[in-house]
């Protein structure tokens, strides 16, 4: 019988994989930027035409340029973690789902313990 199972991906922090992760969170700042000025520039936009009801519309905006500068200081938060790390340490990116071939007589506790896959620099290095 085949089951899924949850598999932990890891990633082993090197100096590329490093400057490549600090790129992608310096990408997605810029992006909520970009996101949060344009919503500004929306609200003015519409507030000037005055089809809709100014408070109501005021608030939507806000409450979504809120959670761009929410998302933008998790991202710091997790750039000056990153700057701690040494070089070496495992990073969880992501869990993928695997199948497991599962037969009567096997030890349930082994078969379906937690499985992690090794990457370093792109390329699998270890599954434990």
């Amino acid at each position: 019988m085949k089951i899924l199972q949850t598999v932990v991906v890891k990633q082993i922090l090197t100096e590329a994989s490093k400057q490549k992760l600090l790129e992608k969170y310096f990408a997605r700042r810029l992006q909520l930027q970009k996101e949060t000025e344009q919503l500004q520039f929306e609200l003015k936009r519409l507030e000037k035409t005055k089809k809709f009801q100014s408070s109501a519309l005021k608030i939507h905006f806000e409450k979504e340029m809120k959670k761009r500068q929410e998302k933008d200081k998790l991202l710091e938060f997790q750039i000056e973690q990153l700057h701690m790390l040494p070089i070496g340490s495992e990073l969880k990116e992501k869990e993928v789902k695997a199948l497991v071939d599962v037969e009567i007589g096997d030890r349930w506790d082994e078969r379906l313990g937690q499985v992690s896959i090794i990457i370093k620099d792109g390329i699998v290095e270890d599954i434990r």
